[in-house]
């Protein structure tokens, strides 16, 4: 306990008069000491309500007898970010989340730890920290935005992005444009589609990290700040019993994350933080393994944008549980592993159901018979590169075309919008991986606009960067080994013919290697200058396909 440590005891005098001068009573301070790691910030919508779920997180830890000092992560808007230098700044910030609040929490000596997150990266640098630093951990989200409604049908914010496109091709006027941008973000939250913050909130609760409901209760419902009472009350239970983050997050517990991923249809991005997480835990991680959970598990869910349901239609359709519930039927899950309710997931199942077959199917209704994501190997991607499948047109699940290079997202864009690219091609962006970006940006700009522009189910899109959550269409991304480390997608050239075929898991690109030998002789590899953080992350950081972890 941390009264052992730096309260009790004449040595420990100091540090009681410090804690003095923070207002804590002496009875406080014999009390558990509960880090509540509030994500609160003005810039980010989906951080907006955080200082709510904070308040309420704090009166359920003083409820159950703790005493709760809350402490900041930060955290990046990927929508604000989105298509400049800021999304450079992005992935980046998992591992700045992830240290900081190591540093925080040795430095202070928490007995435990209630985690507030909400978007992109925030969600895993936090659990990445749990696993690290293995003290009782709990997680509430602050829960995802209501959908917006634009001619009476619901919206999110990739209709924004991809109403720029359809706004630069025609097809509708700057009134619609501004209707559209007024409308489709319409409340706090992280937005509404199955994103990667609603991805990876919902996965903690498969994770066993956060309690039912809390990828899915909608930020502006009261029930959110239920939660968060609960979740303050149950940290003492898990702080009583000892219970650790790394004896909810085995190795089977991050398989049954892989599997609800495919039921669920979640983000690519999850691809690169359940490695990164795994790696924290201690457990091995490998795409192979995607492909085999993949192959077995049917997509139960189509939310936006693979289909025309949201967050909180999952919501009122049970939930996570109510996906996890026809996944167990199927005996798809290891349901003897514990969770933080402090019972086991089966117990936990007990009783659910799904409530609306439209939002989660069963196997017989099954969107598909395979999951949600796949991973693609061939010539010009050896270790790997990954796509939503569930967001794939069925006449873009096999496709081969002639590529188009571009050494940037900027210069893609440009094409895009410049009417230079047309059906059949396969889009070609490189060095915005991990190192060569640095940061590994999300393309959702392009990917956008070729949707926005009516060609997704033309037009193919490759890149050694990544994608949001809010893409859908055939975008690859995570193409390993990367462009600047001499990955071969390096060396492709402009008109060279790449063909795809996810149903078979491949992807080649059709040169010889006497030609490809020659042009490794040829074209140099680039680097980017870059300085202060990027650059300290830039020599650092691993591949996509290990997680884009840093190797320290």
């Amino acid at each position: 306990m941390i009264k052992d440590k730096v309260v009790d005891g004449f040595h420990n005098a100091p540090h009681r008069s410090l804690y003095h001068a923070l207002g804590l009573t002496d009875e406080e301070q014999q009390r558990p000491l509960i880090g509540v790691v509030c994500s609160y910030n003005e810039i980010v919508p989906g951080h907006i309500n955080l200082d709510k779920i904070c308040d309420a997180v704090k009166m359920g830890v003083a409820m159950a007898g703790g005493t709760p000092i809350m402490f900041p992560a930060i955290t990046v808007c990927d929508g604000i970010a989105m298509g400049h230098v800021g999304m450079k700044y992005s992935l980046v910030t998992r591992d700045l989340i992830a240290d900081s609040t190591e540093a925080m929490v040795m430095a202070h000596g928490f007995d435990g730890l209630v985690m507030i997150p909400n978007c992109d990266k925030n969600v895993p640098g936090l659990l990445m920290a749990a696993a690290r630093l293995n003290i009782p951990t709990i997680f509430v989200s602050g829960g995802p935005m209501l959908a917006g409604r634009v001619g009476g049908e619901k919206r999110s914010l990739s209709s924004m992005f991809e109403a720029v496109g359809a706004y630069k091709a025609g097809k509708i006027d700057e009134e619609k444009l501004c209707e559209f941008e007024k409308k489709v973000c319409p409340t706090c939250g992280s937005c509404s589609g199955m994103y990667t913050a609603n991805s990876m909130n919902c996965l903690t609760e498969v994770l066993g990290m956060g309690l039912k409901g809390n990828g899915t209760i909608p930020a502006a419902y009261s029930a959110r700040i239920e939660l968060a009472k609960y979740a303050g009350m149950q940290i003492m239970e898990l702080v009583k019993k000892n219970i650790k983050p790394r004896d909810i997050m085995t190795a089977a517990a991050i398989k049954n994350a892989i599997t609800a991923d495919m039921a669920l249809g979640c983000s690519t991005n999850s691809m690169l933080h359940l490695p990164a997480i795994a790696n924290e835990c201690g457990v091995e991680f490998s795409l192979d393994e995607v492909n085999r959970i993949s192959e077995v598990t049917p997509n139960l869910c189509h939310l936006a944008p693979a289909g025309p349901t949201y967050m909180e239609d999952l919501n009122e359709a049970g939930g996570v549980y109510a996906v996890l519930k026809e996944i167990e039927k199927l005996g798809l899950l290891d349901t003897s592993v514990l969770t933080c309710t402090g019972k086991t997931l089966k117990e936990n199942l007990v009783g659910v159901e799904a409530l609306d077959k439209n939002v989660i199917r069963s196997y017989e209704t099954a969107f598909s018979k395979t999951g949600g994501i796949a991973v693609l190997k061939g010539n010009l991607a050896p270790d790997g590169c990954v796509v939503k499948r569930s967001a794939v047109a069925e006449e873009m699940l096999v496709h081969e075309g002639p590529a188009r290079v571009f050494e940037s997202e900027e210069e893609c864009i440009a094409a895009i919008y410049g009417g230079k690219i047309v059906k059949g091609d396969v889009v070609v962006i490189r060095y915005e991986g991990p190192a060569g970006g640095p940061g590994m940006r999300e393309m959702l700009s392009p990917t956008s606009a070729i949707a926005g522009m009516g060609l997704d189910k033309d037009v193919a899109l490759i890149t050694d960067g990544r994608f949001s959550g809010a893409t859908r269409g055939a975008s690859i991304g995570h193409v390993s080994p990367e462009a600047a480390t001499g990955g071969p997608i390096a060396y492709v050239k402009e008109g060279d013919r790449i063909s795809i075929n996810i149903p078979n898991y491949t992807i080649e690109w059709k040169i010889s290697d006497e030609e490809l030998a020659k042009r490794k002789a040829e074209m140099p590899i680039k680097k980017k200058q870059v300085s202060g953080y990027l650059k300290r992350y830039a020599a650092q950081v691993l591949s996509a396909d290990k997680g884009a972890i840093l190797n320290y």
